[in-house]
């Protein structure tokens, strides 16, 4: 690819991944649960699990460094939209979370990109909500359902990434 496509491509992620961020938190501030299936889903949980996939494709653009100065700003614009105690604990659960998630993802990658992204994600969106809901709700109510909305984003977003990987294969260029 040319070093255009790939500038516009970090920007997008970039932006993308910080406001994915402030997105969870703006999110979990209006709107503390949504009931599916029998579950209390914090509305957050969504733009957070989508989160996770996001900051695995920015680090194969950009690199670690440059993420982490993602995970900053996310966390510094959460705390412009949302509730105090909801941006401290999603700045704390971020930070210890992505790490995680970028250290399994890291390790991961190259032997296969796809299972890399699940895996880290998987272990990335545990440690946050194990982290995240003592902080900003006081206990782990919400565990079971901030796990159902977070793995389903995941799913969701490693399957259209397939998805897409599956298609440009099949186009001839």
């Amino acid at each position: 690819m040319n070093t255009r496509r790939w500038t516009v491509a970090a920007a997008v992620l970039f932006a993308t991944y910080a406001a994915t961020i402030a997105g969870a938190n703006w999110a979990s501030t209006l709107w503390p649960a949504v009931a599916v299936a029998g579950l209390q889903i914090p509305a957050g949980a969504l733009f957070a699990g989508l989160a996770f996939t996001v900051r695995d494709l920015l680090q194969d653009v950009v690199g670690a460094r440059t993420t982490l100065l993602a995970i900053a700003l996310g966390a510094a614009l959460s705390g412009l939209v949302a509730e105090p105690r909801i941006a401290l604990a999603s700045a704390v659960a971020f930070v210890v979370s992505e790490g995680v998630d970028l250290a399994v993802y890291t390790a991961l990658r190259q032997r296969n990109r796809f299972a890399a992204v699940g895996l880290s994600n998987a272990v990335g969106l545990l440690v946050d909500s194990l982290l995240f809901l003592p902080l900003a709700f006081g206990s782990l109510t919400y565990l079971a359902g901030q796990l159902a909305g977070k793995t389903a984003t995941t799913v969701i977003a490693v399957a259209v990434l397939v998805g897409t990987r599956a298609h440009r294969r099949a186009v001839p260029a």
